[in-house]
């Protein structure tokens, strides 16, 4: 009877390892940290900026965070804050209501880190108060629950709950953060306010020209 041949072992050994570079290739997809929205340039920045309606800001008396409505479902079981999560940090790791269970994530207005999502705010960069008394006094509520959770423009950030907290629901001419993030930060604010058509009041205009003209 012949000899009945066994495949070498070099095969097995190459194939055990594409099957373990496979496996860290599907893990590492599902916790890879997605871009973030990249404001537009200074240069179109300051034409916007230009174009924005110059008004003092009104109806800050009938302003209510319930007006805009957020949070909302963006896929499965992840709504608007969790899926901010996973986006902005590192190696986060979801349950199967996908709150983070594990990651990484650091502030860009103070460069605080951390690695408990509890511990971190998702920012309105334009706050909802802002843009109601910048014009979204007017819109619809479809229109406001759209702006509370866009995730297509630099709208949204998880940061720490003390820079959130400190910022409220003030504008460029009276909270900043850190030095090295101002131009994104300016550059972020203007797109964002263009793109609605919010108004900015004088102060505001003043703070984001001085910023976007050293970018």
């Amino acid at each position: 009877m012949p000899a009945i041949r066994t495949p070498h072992r070099g095969l097995f050994a190459t194939l055990g390892a594409l099957l373990l570079a496979l496996t860290a290739l599907l893990a590492g997809a599902g916790t890879a940290r997605a871009a973030l929205p990249t404001p537009v340039p200074a240069a179109t920045a300051r034409a916007y900026l230009a174009a924005l309606p110059v008004a003092a800001e009104s109806h800050a008396d009938t302003y209510d965070r319930t007006l805009f409505p957020h949070w909302i479902t963006i896929a499965g079981t992840c709504n608007t804050r969790e899926t901010v999560l996973k986006r902005d940090g590192s190696g986060v790791v979801t349950d199967s209501s996908c709150a983070s269970v594990s990651g990484s994530w650091t502030s860009v207005y103070d460069n605080v880190t951390t690695t408990s999502a509890s511990t971190f705010d998702i920012d309105h960069l334009v706050p909802l108060a802002e843009a109601w008394r910048s014009g979204a006094w007017a819109w619809t509520t479809d229109q406001r629950k759209a702006f509370a959770n866009d995730l297509t423009r630099p709208q949204l950030l998880a940061v720490s709950a003390s820079s959130n907290r400190t910022k409220g629901d003030q504008d460029p001419a009276t909270w900043l953060p850190q030095a090295s993030y101002r131009c994104t930060y300016a550059r972020a604010w203007v797109q964002v306010k263009y793109f609605y058509g919010l108004n900015v009041d004088s102060a505001e205009k003043s703070a984001l020209s001085a910023i976007l003209n050293g970018c």
